[in-house]
């Protein structure tokens, strides 16, 4: 009975493997994005470096969306994950190096939109990877797990920037080989057991109409999409509100209490989501996770002195953690279509980048007249929206 039950469950060695490879991703560019390229934009563009890097943002945007829709239905026609992600991993390493031989500004953003499209030639597949591969009842294990991701890129970049640890030139080739040490070993030794019921096309009569996304994955889509405009928000200002609160308040404090968010967020996640799998309620934490995260946005909206703001970031953080990681699991049992799970997978990769576009205009429109406190409200606002949208969701059969 136990072999029989075993055999039903993916195994927890490749689950551990998928997740160190996910968390590869944000390890290539969480250090890249916010370390590095800001200050070779400086170098190479001057007093111009803030506008020049606003256009890599909103074109790297653009190339990671077509990206992983195109990756990811690459690798559902092809039937082929793994050679995908391999080949997105080669490319993507070998356009990170080539980035320091950019002499001017617009050699530089062409080599980083080549290395965005590359980078989710990597991620869109292995995304899919895990919908082909990972039992319903163990997704809520694998959103716990895949939690480690963003704890990781926070850590590689506390790694890389080390004093006198990384000298600044050898930076990226040692953000080159974390990545290429997160994922390769999925790739090389991942022998996940196959459940061809999570790979069959389904069903469907001749003349049938196309099948167009369901009720829970225009749910989840919106939910998502709402939690990701706060998070995107807050990644990019914490800094100035942090500094609005207590001038003095020196940045290595900062990038503590950012780690220290994303390092809480592990255990909860995994102990939410073992919670998840074993009640069979997958989405209750995700309601949980987005309520909390609300609180602790509305606590930041009304803190004044230091210890409450940096307590509210506290909650929301870990909560906004939680609740992302756990979505990206329990998303794949959602989508409508098995046999389109790489390109569904890339719509939904949409919420991750779209935030960055939207996300500056309610800045613009809300700070400047009426601080951040009506931002961080407006935010909350936002975030109950999405645990509406997934508390009056109808369970999954």
């Amino acid at each position: 009975m136990a072999d029989g039950a075993a055999a039903r469950r993916q195994s927890l060695p490749f689950l551990v493997l998928y997740a160190l490879a996910w968390a590869g991703g944000a390890i290539a560019y969480v250090p890249f994005l916010t370390i590095w390229l800001p200050s070779r934009m400086t170098e190479l563009a001057g007093s111009a470096d803030i506008q020049t890097l606003g256009y890599v943002t909103f074109f790297g945007a653009i190339a990671a969306s077509a990206g992983g829709i195109v990756f990811g239905w690459l690798s559902d026609r092809t039937h082929s994950r793994r050679a995908w992600v391999l080949a997105g991993l080669v490319l993507s390493i070998a356009l990170l190096i080539l980035v320091p031989l950019a002499e001017d500004v617009w050699t530089l953003v062409g080599i980083i939109i080549a290395w965005q499209l590359a980078l989710n030639m990597m991620l869109g597949p292995l995304a899919a990877w895990a919908g082909d591969c990972v039992p319903d009842d163990q997704k809520g294990l694998l959103g716990g797990l895949l939690a480690f991701s963003p704890a990781l890129g926070a850590w590689s970049g506390a790694l890389v920037t080390w004093p006198g640890l990384v000298a600044g030139e050898s930076r990226l080739i040692v953000i080159a080989l974390l990545v290429a040490g997160a994922v390769l070993p999925v790739l090389l030794f991942g022998r996940p057991r196959a459940f061809p019921e999570l790979t069959a096309p389904p069903a469907r009569a001749v003349d049938a109409p196309p099948q167009r996304p369901s009720g829970p994955a225009v749910r989840m889509w919106l939910a998502r999409l709402l939690v990701q405009i706060a998070e995107a928000a807050l990644f990019a200002y914490l800094y100035f509100w942090f500094r609005s609160i207590d001038p003095d308040m020196q940045d290595n404090e900062k990038a503590r209490i950012f780690g220290i968010a994303l390092t809480l967020a592990v255990p909860i996640a995994l102990a939410s989501g073992r919670w998840a799998d074993r009640n069979d309620r997958p989405f209750l934490p995700l309601v949980v996770s987005a309520a909390v995260s609300a609180a602790g946005m509305a606590g930041m909206a009304l803190a004044t002195e230091l210890d409450l703001a940096k307590a509210s970031y506290l909650v929301f953080g870990v909560a906004t953690t939680v609740f992302l990681s756990l979505h990206s699991s329990q998303t794949l049992r959602i989508l409508p279509r098995s046999d389109r799970r790489g390109r569904d997978l890339g719509i939904f990769n949409l919420t991750n980048t779209v935030p960055s576009l939207i996300m500056p205009w309610l800045t613009i429109s809300l700070v400047p007249g009426f601080g951040f406190d009506a931002l961080f409200l407006l935010l909350a606002g936002l975030t109950m929206i999405a645990m509406l949208l997934l508390a009056t969701m109808p369970r999954p059969r």
